[in-house]
C-alpha cells in the first residue's frame, strides 16, 4: 500500500475505534433492528446530501442495482444486525476482537476467488501477530467474557465473515465514486430494513429514549458509517479487499488511545504490548521493510 493509502487506513481505524462503544450505549435502549435502520437511514441521508453539493449524479448506481442489493445484505444488513445482537450480551472489547478477525476471512476468500492478492507468508503472519495483539491488549476483560453464552460469539464472527465476502463484492466496483457506492449501499440497507425494524415494534419506543443514546446514535451514523464508508471504499478501490479489512486490526488499538487522551484513562503495559505486536503485523503485511533489508543485505 502507498503511505496515502495507509494514512486513511489509520484514520478510519480511528474512527471505527468510537462505534464499538457508540453501540454499546446505544443498544441499552433502542432495538438492535431499530439501531440498525437508524444507522444506515441517517448517514445514506447525509450521504445524498454529499453527492447533491458535489454534483454526482446518483442515476450512475442505477446499472448495478443488483450488486449494491448483495452489498448492502453483506456489509451493512446482516453484520450491523449480528453484531448489535451480540453486544447486548458482550462488551465492546471481546467484540471488538472477534471482529479482528475479518483480515483473516478476508485474505482466505481473496485468495481463492482473486487473481491479485493471493496469500503470502507475510501477510499470514502479520494477520496473526495483528488478532494476537488484539487479544493481549483487551487482556482480563477479555477472559472474563469468554464465558457466557455462545451464540454471541457466533453472532460477532458471522459478522466478520459476512464482512469479507462484501470486501469481494465491493472489488466490483472500481471505477464508481466511492462516495457513490456508499450512498448506494446505504439507501438499499435502509430500504431492506424499514420493514423489518416495524415488524420487531422497536421504532415504538423511540420517543421515550434518552438524549445521550441519541447522541450515541447520531454519532454512530454521521461519523462511524457516512464519512467511514467514504474512506472506506475509496481505500477498496486504491489498496484492494485484503488491506482494507486490516482496520478491524486498528479499531480496538484506537479505542484504548482514544480512552487514554480523553477520559484519562491509564494505558497498561499489556495494552502497550498488544499495541506494539498490532504495529509489528502490519509492518510486516506491508512487506516493504523486508524488501528494504534484503537490498541492503545484497
Amino acid at each position: 500500500m502507498s503511505l496515502k493509502s495507509w494514512a486513511m487506513l489509520l484514520l478510519l481505524g480511528l474512527i471505527w475505534g468510537g462505534s464499538f462503544f457508540f453501540a454499546r450505549i446505544a443498544v441499552s435502549e433502542i432495538h438492535p433492528l431499530t439501531l440498525v435502520l437508524l444507522r444506515v437511514a441517517i448517514a445514506a441521508a447525509a450521504l445524498h446530501v454529499y453527492l447533491s453539493a458535489t454534483g454526482i449524479s446518483f442515476r450512475i448506481a442505477l446499472p448495478f442495482a443488483g450488486s449494491f442489493v448483495l452489498l448492502a445484505i453483506l456489509n451493512n444488513v446482516i453484520p450491523f444486525s449480528l453484531i448489535f445482537a451480540g453486544q447486548t450480551q458482550l462488551g465492546a472489547g471481546l467484540a471488538s476482537v472477534l471482529n479482528a478477525t475479518t483480515p483473516f476471512w478476508t485474505a482466505l476468500l481473496a485468495n481463492a476467488l482473486t487473481q491479485d492478492e493471493k496469500l503470502t507468508w507475510n501477510k499470514t503472519v502479520g494477520i496473526l501477530l495483528g488478532i494476537a495483539g488484539t487479544a493481549a491488549m483487551i487482556g482480563p476483560g477479555l477472559l472474563a467474557g469468554i464465558g457466557g453464552s455462545v451464540w454471541p460469539k457466533l453472532a460477532l464472527i458471522g459478522a466478520s465473515l459476512s464482512y469479507a465476502m462484501a470486501l469481494m463484492v465491493a472489488k466490483r466496483f472500481k471505477g464508481v465514486p466511492p462516495a457513490l457506492v456508499a450512498a448506494a449501499q446505504l439507501t438499499v440497507s435502509s430500504i431492506i430494513m424499514l420493514p423489518i425494524a416495524v415488524a420487531t415494534g422497536g421504532l415504538y419506543a423511540l420517543p421515550s429514549t434518552s438524549g445521550h443514546v441519541w447522541a450515541a446514535v447520531f454519532a454512530l451514523a454521521l461519523l462511524s458509517t457516512a464519512f467511514a464508508y467514504l474512506l472506506f471504499f475509496r481505500l477498496v478501490a486504491n489498496a484492494g479487499a485484503t488491506n482494507t479489512s486490516l482496520v478491524t486490526l486498528i479499531v480496538p488499538a484506537s479505542a484504548i488511545l482514544l480512552g487514554a487522551l480523553f477520559l484519562q484513562e491509564r494505558m497498561q503495559p499489556v495494552e502497550m504490548l498488544g499495541m506494539a505486536a498490532i504495529a509489528a503485523g502490519l509492518v510486516t503485511i506491508d512487506g516493504r521493510v523486508f524488501t528494504a533489508w534484503n537490498a541492503h543485505g545484497s
